[in-house]
């Protein structure tokens, strides 16, 4: 069973992010306020929930909720600021959406930088998406908004498998940007095929 909260006593937002790995898309984070007696036994890391889980958790997290928000940050900015520090920004942008002010943030990972300067007190937790409420809540939405994005995109670009893949680099989208090419979707300064380029003397 997931725990309600953190810290006792004060108003707490779960974060977490979707999309980190992907060769292409933005990435998707999402913070989520429950109430703090609030109770939901399917609730759990979105990993371990199919699609028709999570799409009914996300209507059950959106009315029962407090508050919540998305945060995006797209593949130009990924290139331009690499993608940790995009998926924290992408956390303090849905931090900074939210209708109500959190007095403590807990985060899904063990990276984190300080939401306006400290203002808002943080804490990081591994795998805290498996043990949290509000983190686990925060997990399905990103990443069920982040594959609805992902379908939309795969209308426009139908070579990668991005309809079911989300642009993680599996066999089918590597094979797709070979074939391809690139779309203005990708993550240049990603290794998008997956091979390692040597540079080899001339013999």
């Amino acid at each position: 069973m997931l725990l309600p909260y953190y810290k006792e006593g004060v108003i707490e937002a779960g974060c977490d992010e979707a999309g980190r790995g992907c060769l292409a898309g933005s990435v998707y984070a999402a913070a989520v306020i429950l109430p703090t007696d609030y109770h939901n036994d399917l609730l759990n890391d979105s990993k371990q929930l199919t699609a028709k889980q999570r799409y009914r958790l996300r209507e059950e997290i959106e009315r029962d909720a407090v508050a919540w928000a998305l945060g995006i940050v797209t593949p130009k900015e990924i290139d331009e600021m690499n993608i940790l520090r995009a998926s924290i920004t992408a956390m303090h942008r849905a931090i900074d959406g939210l209708k109500v002010r959190p007095e403590h943030l807990i985060i899904d990972g063990n990276k984190f930088l300080p939401y306006r300067k400290g203002e808002v007190p943080h804490t990081t937790i591994v795998k805290g998406d498996g043990k949290y409420l509000s983190i686990a809540a925060a997990s399905i939405l990103a990443k069920t908004y982040r594959d609805d994005y992902m379908k939309d995109l795969h209308k426009e670009y139908p070579f990668y498998g991005w309809d079911h893949n989300a642009g993680y680099p599996t066999k089918e989208h590597r094979q797709g940007i070979e074939n391809h090419g690139t779309t203005p979707y990708h993550r240049m300064t990603f290794n998008l095929l997956g091979a390692v380029q040597l540079e080899l003397p001339f013999a």
